[in-house]
């Protein structure tokens, strides 16, 4: 008989975080380089800027989560040319990485008494809420990035698997 192992609530965002990040990849690997530049009008983030910024997000987080300082928050992409998905994809990784490790470290308890204050609107949340509130913004995106993928007439990719 097969034994299920009870999960972890941090290994339960570690699945969800990587189950999102995978099927935004999914998306992202779909846009023809030519398309790169594209947005639906002046104000908007182009396709690989809304992909950059997902990625960049993990490190603005990572430090939020575990309480750093963001008064004098320097981006790492802050001079980095953006060259290709692959390119975005393998400069975030070690940041992605960084950001995982930490939600792993998190116990259950953490995860529910810890408070987290967000720096962009000064709101206090709970830590595991917190996380789930970072997962909806990828996923959100996720949705934003179908959008133009639609506009543009670029088939877009089955990410319900």
């Amino acid at each position: 008989m097969l034994e299920i192992k009870e999960m972890t609530h941090s290994e339960l965002l570690i699945l969800n975080f990587t189950e999102i990040r995978r099927r935004s990849i999914k998306l992202w690997e779909s846009l023809p380089k030519s398309h790169y530049h594209w947005k639906p009008d002046a104000k908007a983030m182009s396709a690989m800027e809304m992909i950059r910024h997902v990625l960049e997000a993990d490190y603005g987080w990572n430090i939020i989560i575990n309480k750093g300082s963001m008064t004098n928050y320097q981006s790492p992409w802050k001079n980095q040319p953006m060259i290709s998905l692959t390119e975005e994809l393998k400069f975030a990784e070690p940041h992605r990485h960084a950001f995982l490790e930490s939600v792993r470290k998190f116990s259950d308890k953490t995860l529910k008494e810890t408070e987290i204050l967000h720096p962009g609107n000064g709101e206090k949340k709970i830590l595991g809420k917190y996380l789930l509130r970072i997962a909806y913004h990828e996923s959100v995106h996720a949705g934003q990035f179908l959008s133009y993928l639609r506009a543009m007439n670029i088939e877009r990719p089955e990410i319900w698997d």
